[in-house]
């Protein structure tokens, strides 16, 4: 059977699930379908057309290369199809974005018919998505004497591809739908069990709002009853896209609710507007610039005062809210761009000054942040091959800078790394800049759609400023089933070979690794000075400062070595008293968000900022305990302030631990790990010598507000609480539900407990194994009351584990322990009362493979504790993750219940949990 076959069998098994067919990427099927075009009495023609025309991804997919070329043969005259004319042809390659369809596009401009030259050239000038060798060879020709280079690269340096398009409506009409009440996770907006989809955007498209058909039938009555606007989805009572960082979340509102991109590539929508009472999550946001789309920080709801000003709290000492104005389902807003303001029955409702700053415009106008960055540089180019300014056409960038203030520690890695800024400038919070990115990660269950974004932008090779890329295994690790099968090889193959380090060799050369990609980022972050990009929100190292970022954006930063964003505020950590012996640093995390909340009213002053931890004495695996779990305190990103010879320690960890990798064969031609180890022991001798101390801030740095963690205070294990029974709906799932071990008087009952995740470390394993002695030795024998699953973050610990006897110790107690020559084909469905000893991964965190039993109350380690994530309800009882630390999980499961506290003093009686204690030194400059 032809493949061409093949796919109208695949047609037909795609109508029965209501989908068009799959967008084509792959030569040998359009290769086909041309055969099939040419043949003017083949049955299949008109159909072969179709898909030609309207069906083929564009950018650097092996079908565009074929497109292009065959497109150029009709332009030549070398092939005639009756239905494609060459200027239809042309119009087919302006649709392209980049890579073959630009080459095509330059053979055409400096070839010899002088006709066709100019046409050709008239399409180039829209055209952004070009690289070195395409600029090279324009500016060769320009230098050889073509007029018709010289006429482009002219274009180009005036930015005619960004200032001939059409300017951003005035008034965009919109009509609201409420997604949910209170914070909405991506999770709503794409499952993390329909990761496996998530490329093929149509068929993912269907998970929107977790399959609620009922919802997307109301989404698309809206769209019906109001052609003339667009659908805004919000988040009422709390805030849009928090959780991880989804660009399918945003692709699935686009799809639902935006504009189509291009008639001839289909499922690519873009610009979606959505919104929250609490505004929208950072790296969602980000992610909706990515697109051209609009976030909105409605602010309709607000906090009641009295007639002095005070805050009004109602009888459980809850601040009252009071609405404004009203978003219900329905109702009809309009954006003012030029305004800048929200509209609702002709009365201006609320400035959204800032959901239309001047760089947000141009991503509206242009379709999308891509277009915009690529179209800098590009300008950039053309300018200095002419050997003029740029002329000002794009808004400049932000510089706020203020004499006489010092620099917060994000403000000195921004103004070290800043690009394009005006020389000798001091650059401080609010400034909008681009930054070159040293490391850049991609997790497995988004690289599918960074692989996608890279092929569609036209690149082929990581940036070389780029210091290293990794592409990692870990949320796809649990479970090694068909799906996996199918999308993992593929994507370590095209990453690879784009020049990036893998989780698995495509070759088989080195052991397939399952790491957790923020445990990897964390290690091979070499410098506190770095700037890191990950696809995932959990990207927050303890060395440097890391973002969380969508996979288009970590598709920017590997094709670029760039990203912009504005130099966010900062709030300063520190931390007095002295932790008790029986508490875990964990605690400490979930107690710096109670004491922050509470310290300033209930207002959560992390969100949306850096938070700067004077962590001082803790290295970078401790530290990343609380730099992770910033995520949940709905910050942008945070920063771990050290002493030097701490700061020395980790990087001799990260330095050893990326030898592990380079000992394994894990390092590419190009040496990136090597790399990595010297640049490592550099910044190591700097620090040893003094020569360049470690990265702090200055004295008179000034900060939103600063928090004062009072360890004293903590004297019992702290609990993240979903309260998925809270009489008020936007109360439930938000992590700043925070309560002691013993507010659940030790008679709550534990259906599973779960250690593992990027929120434990080697340390955890040891609590473990040693509670498992202490049980054994205070009861006789070790028996659960509840299943224990125990997913080790890398297989370094592991190996570390064995050799310390640790590991044998957990074997003694497991009912089952992974086996990598038969990791598991299927996703647990059922639990027994015991340990299990899983691959190292992800696993329960995730929720896209294993999951709780529904409506299990589970203890766990991990980040999330949004509806569904780790557990789902039942008709009779909600599922609930409440999330502590690694002591409280082991003993929950043992008792089946949650411990009280002379029972937990007892398990940990002897084991040595994290020592902290804060740095006694000035950790300023």
């Amino acid at each position: 059977m032809s493949i061409y076959k093949d796919y109208l069998k695949q047609i037909e098994e795609r109508k029965g699930q209501g989908l068009h067919p799959q967008p084509i990427d792959g030569a040998e099927l359009l290769s086909e379908i041309i055969e099939q075009i040419k043949d003017v009495n083949n049955e299949y023609r008109e159909d072969s057309l179709n898909f030609f025309i309207y069906n083929v991804l564009p950018g650097t997919t092996s079908a565009a290369s074929v497109k292009a070329k065959f497109l150029k043969e009709i332009i030549l005259g070398e092939s005639e199809v009756k239905e494609i004319t060459p200027s239809f042809a042309l119009e087919q390659l302006s649709h392209m974005k980049g890579g073959p369809s630009v080459e095509v596009l330059l053979d055409l401009a400096l070839g010899n018919d002088t006709a066709i030259a100019k046409e050709a050239a008239k399409v180039l000038k829209t055209q952004v998505f070009l690289y070195e060798a395409d600029t090279d060879r324009l500016e060769d020709a320009m230098k050889a004497g073509s007029a018709i280079a010289k006429e482009i690269i002219e274009s180009y340096a005036e930015a005619e591809f960004f200032t001939k398009l059409p300017e951003v409506e005035e008034e965009i009409e919109i009509v609201t739908y409420i997604a949910g009440v209170g914070d909405i996770s991506t999770d709503l907006l794409s499952p993390g069990a329909d990761a496996h989809s998530r490329s093929d955007r149509e068929l993912h498209g269907q998970c929107m709002f977790e399959h609620n058909k009922e919802m997307q039938q109301e989404v698309l009555a809206l769209k019906e009853q109001h052609p003339d606007k667009r659908v805004m989805l919000i988040a009422e009572k709390g805030t849009m896209g928090v959780g991880s960082s989804r660009m399918s979340g945003v692709n699935n509102v686009a799809l639902w609710t935006g504009v189509p991109f291009s008639k001839y590539v289909p499922f690519i929508n873009f610009a979606p507007v959505i919104a929250g009472t609490n505004g929208i999550a950072p790296i969602f946001l980000t992610t909706v610039g990515v697109t051209g789309g609009i976030g909105i920080d409605l602010k309709n709801w607000v906090t009641k005062k009295d007639e002095n000003g005070k805050t009004v709290y109602d009888a459980d000492g809850e601040p009252v809210l009071e609405q404004v104005y009203t978003v219900d389902t329905g109702t009809v807003l309009t954006i003012n761009t030029k305004e800048k303001k929200l509209y609702k029955d002709g009365k201006a409702v609320k400035d959204i000054s800032a959901a239309l700053t001047p760089p947000k415009m141009e991503f509206i106008k242009a379709g999308g942040s891509y277009a915009v960055v690529f179209g800098k540089k590009l300008q950039t180019f053309a300018c200095k091959a002419l050997g003029i300014d740029v002329p000002q056409v794009y808004a400049a960038a932000k510089e706020v800078s203020i004499e006489g203030q010092g620099l917060t520690a994000v403000e000195k890695i921004f103004n070290k790394n800043a690009v394009g800024t005006t020389p000798g400038k001091t650059l401080h919070a609010g400034s909008n800049v681009r930054v070159e990115v040293n490391i850049v990660g991609s997790q497995d269950t988004t690289g599918l759609m960074t692989s996608q974004e890279l092929e569609m932008m036209a690149a082929t090779i990581i940036s070389p400023i780029v210091d290293a890329g990794y592409q990692s295994g870990c949320h796809t690790a649990s479970v090694w089933d068909d799906k996996s099968k199918a999308n993992i090889p593929r994507l370590m193959s095209f990453m690879n070979d784009f020049g990036l380090i893998t989780g698995r060799d495509p070759k088989g050369k080195y052991f397939p690794m399952t790491d957790v990609i923020h445990k990897v980022l964390n290690d091979i972050a070499v410098d506190d000075w770095d700037v890191i990009i990950g696809g995932d929100s959990h990207t927050r190292m303890a060395k440097g400062v890391a973002f969380g970022a969508d996979s288009g954006t970590v598709a920017l930063a590997l094709a670029t070595g760039e990203a912009t964003m504005p130099i966010p505020q900062s709030v300063k950590v520190t931390f007095k008293g002295n932790m008790k012996p029986y508490m875990d640093f964990r605690d400490v995390v979930h107690a710096t968000q109670e004491q922050m909340l509470n310290q300033f009213g209930g207002e959560n002053v992390f969100q949306g900022r850096i938070i700067e931890v004077h962590i001082g004495t803790l290295t970078s695996d401790e530290a990343f305990t609380f730099t992770d779990w910033t995520a949940e305190m709905k910050a942008k990103a945070s920063i771990c302030i050290s002493e030097d010879a701490t700061l020395a320690e980790s990087l001799a960890i990260s330095r050893d631990r990326i030898q592990i990798m380079l000992d394994k064969g894990m390092d590419n031609d190009k040496k990136v790990l090597q790399g990595l180890v010297d640049k490592a022991n550099k910044r190591i001798a700097e620090l040893k010598s003094g020569e360049r101390p470690a990265l702090k801030p200055d004295a008179d740095a000034q900060y939103h507000a600063e928090v004062v963690i009072d360890l004293d205070k903590i004297v019992e294990p702290m609990i993240a609480d979903p309260d998925v029974n809270n009489e008020d709906v936007s109360k439930r799932y938000t992590h700043d539900n925070i309560q002691p071990l013993s507010f659940y008087g030790g008679t709550k009952k534990v259906d599973l407990g779960f250690v593992g995740s990027c929120m434990i470390h080697k340390g955890d394993m040891k609590i473990l194994a040693q509670m498992l002695k202490n049980v054994e030795a205070q009861q006789g024998k070790v028996e659960f009351n509840a299943p224990l699953v125990v997913a080790p973050p890398t297989y370094n610990i592991v190996d570390e584990l064995k050799e310390e006897g640790d590991w044998e110790i957990l074997e003694k107690y497991s009912g089952f322990v992974f086996d990598d020559d038969a990791p598991k084909g299927l996703a647990r469905t059922k639990y027994e009362n015991m340990l299990y000893l899983e691959r190292p991964g992800c696993n329960l965190c995730m929720g896209n493979q294993e999951k709780a039993e529904p409506g299990d109350t589970v203890m766990a380690t991990s980040t999330r504790l949004f509806q569904g994530r780790v557990v789902r309800d039942t008709d009779g009882k909600k599922g609930e993750s409440l999330l502590s630390s690694t002591p409280v999980v082991v003993l929950s499961t043992i008792l089946g219940r949650t411990p009280t506290m002379e029972e937990y003093e007892a398990a940990v009686e002897g084991i040595e949990l994290t020592k902290f204690k804060p740095s006694q030194k000035q950790l300023v400059s």
